[in-house]
């Protein structure tokens, strides 16, 4: 059931984007997981359109907020505006109340905006002058930042990069992709063509069904060696936190759901651990200054670790 699903939601969004199956099977197992995504990578390469087409395929409603300097946090949350007829403040939605965010270039705003989103993602929920207002199910993250143009910009704090369940990349199309996406954008735009092919319901049940994917012990020992692994290592000044073998369990049982299995393999968990864990290690400066980075560090971490075979 929940396979069926995620490759007709899988299939819907590559009618618009081409050869993104990785990044697509990737922002499913975040959805799944009940995480959010943070995506590194050029201009230009779709992240905007595979975040529509995720809402879209979903029947999920859709916003998108352009981070610069001068964003306020009231600008993403909300506020209240005092109503002189009836005497009484109402609350105005911000763009934060909906089931697909997409946060566009994250690190361009100030880090009191960029905490603004820290409630909401862990809690699903936002208070404004002391009230709660609780977000639609499912509610999904998805920020994107720029590698190339630091200039002007603010580094997601630890914290926040914590809260990203995965971080991942588009990158460029070959010559053979290229070619598909020009004739495909050539009359039409095929996101236009693309129809719903589930309801956010479906999305929240499949997020609860997750929770019954099989963990064995050996496969939660597996996950902890990892983890732990990163918190000795000589050039890591700080490992992985609690929070990074929880994302790696949840992120294993949405790869196993998504590939028509009730239970989850090491092999999920080998394949995951890069994506789920290389942002939330901090190097120590001289291996920073050797050019050293985490995703190479955690990679070998991984292949030295034995796999279960029982």
């Amino acid at each position: 059931m929940i396979a069926n699903l995620l490759q007709k939601i899988i299939k819907n969004i590559g009618r618009v984007m081409v050869g993104k199956q990785r990044p697509i099977e990737l922002l499913l197992v975040t959805l799944l997981a009940e995480g959010h995504v943070l995506i590194e990578d050029v201009p230009g390469v779709a992240k905007t359109m595979l975040a529509k087409c995720l809402a879209k395929s979903i029947g999920g409603s859709f916003n998108r907020v352009q981070f610069t300097p001068d964003l306020m946090p009231t600008d993403i949350t909300g506020f209240n505006v005092y109503d002189q007829q009836s005497a009484q403040f109402s609350f105005r939605p911000g763009p934060v109340i909906t089931h697909v965010l997409l946060a566009d270039e994250i690190n361009r705003t100030i880090p009191r905006t960029q905490s603004s989103l820290l409630e909401c993602m862990e809690e699903r929920q936002i208070t404004v002058d002391d009230k709660t207002h609780i977000l639609p199910r499912p509610f999904f993250v998805m920020a994107t930042q720029n590698p190339i143009e630091l200039e002007g910009t603010f580094p997601l704090p630890e914290a926040q990069l914590d809260r990203f369940l995965l971080k991942s990349s588009l990158g460029y199309p070959d010559q053979d992709e290229e070619i598909q996406i020009l004739e495909r954008f050539q009359k039409k735009d095929p996101f236009q063509e693309i129809e719903s092919v589930a309801a956010p319901e479906d999305i929240s049940r499949l997020q609860q069904d997750r929770r019954n994917i099989v963990i064995s012990n050996p496969v939660r020992r597996y996950i902890t060696d990892i983890v732990l692994a990163t918190r000795k290592h000589e050039a890591i000044q700080f490992g992985s936190s609690p929070r990074g073998s929880l994302g790696l369990m949840r992120a294993g049982q949405a790869l196993a759901a998504l590939r028509g299995r009730d239970f989850t393999l090491p092999d999920d968990i080998k394949e995951l651990a890069v994506p789920v864990l290389a942002h939330r290690i901090i190097l120590a400066e001289q291996d920073k200054l050797r050019g050293s980075r985490s995703d190479h560090i955690l990679k070998e971490i991984v292949d030295k670790i034995p796999v279960p075979t029982a």
